[in-house]
């Protein structure tokens, strides 16, 4: 049922949102790369555990792709993750959050300039709209600051984690015929293995720091629910509408990130973080209003 779907996806980046606040709440707890090796461990060892069967059924099919697994999981969990921690070290939640909003756009990209995706003029104006709401994120309200060169380090990162997202994302049309279970063991799986070294040379560095009791909380919210549950009812959504439309919900993320910020951590909200928001979801929805009739469910 539709309505069933919207509630299930709405959850999902609802926890996805909690992921940023994770990350800024684990300083001085948890360092990041500690942090996203063990979220993912923990969900790795969850998922095996309650999927044995389907992994024996499907284990054919795993073997003939698990390289492809293990790039999913190191890419979209390992890498994506590993930057946003890291730059909310540097930057505040509610950048974390709105920049997210960047992800469908830099996918509308890149399936266009490798797959030639139909696109309408319509919904170019709006991922350009929707562009220029994370500029203004990134440049703190300043767009000449851009130009100028002189992002935030930790912007920066963010980016570098939006790029990782969308590149998982498109990387997707290439997913083997797996059932969610196996699927998500697979990439965690990568996730874990590929955050093992980050965690040797944070360590290395001198900026290893092992989680305290509140890091051990954040470590268990991160690996339950981003990692766990969002999934599945993500899965389950797309089930129920159709992928196109179940992607939408992604957009979500910023604006429960800002609002959980203003909440939890008593981030201040500016007008440009307000007006960057607008433009972000505003811009996105005109894109989807205006996609091509050929575009499908």
């Amino acid at each position: 049922m539709p309505f069933r779907s919207y509630i299930l996806l709405t959850v999902c980046t609802l926890f996805w949102g909690g992921n940023t606040i994770v990350g800024k709440l684990a300083i001085g707890h948890i360092s990041p790369m500690a942090l996203n090796l063990s979220r993912w461990a923990i969900a790795a060892i969850l998922i095996s555990a309650i999927s044995v069967p389907q992994l024996k059924a499907d284990w054919p099919v795993l073997r003939r792709n698990w390289l492809l697994l293990l790039a999913y999981g190191a890419i979209g969990y390992t890498a994506f993750n590993g930057f946003l921690y890291t730059a909310l070290q540097y930057t505040s939640a509610v950048n974390g959050a709105i920049e997210q909003g960047g992800i469908p756009v830099l996918i509308f990209v890149l399936n266009f300039a490798f797959f030639r995706i139909p696109v309408s003029l319509v919904q170019i104006v709006g991922f350009l709209i929707s562009f220029v709401g994370v500029a203004l994120t990134a440049g703190h309200g300043d767009l000449a600051a851009l130009l100028a060169l002189t992002l935030n380090y930790g912007d920066a990162l963010l980016l570098l984690a939006v790029v990782a997202y969308a590149i998982y994302t498109v990387g997707l049309r290439w997913k083997p015929p797996l059932h969610w279970k196996s699927m998500m063991a697979g990439a965690s799986l990568g996730a874990t293995l590929s955050a093992l070294p980050l965690v040797f040379w944070e360590a290395a560095a001198g900026n290893l720091v092992a989680p305290d009791l509140t890091g051990w909380a954040l470590v268990a919210y991160a690996a339950l629910f981003p990692s766990l549950i969002s999934q599945i009812f993500y899965i389950k959504g797309v089930e129920g509408i159709g992928a196109n439309r179940a992607g939408l919900f992604i957009n979500l993320v910023p604006v429960f990130g800002t609002l959980l910020s203003v909440t939890l951590i008593s981030e201040p909200v500016q007008l440009f973080h307000v007006v960057a928001l607008v433009l972000v979801l505003g811009g996105i929805a005109i894109a989807e209003w205006g996609k091509p009739a050929t575009a499908g469910k």
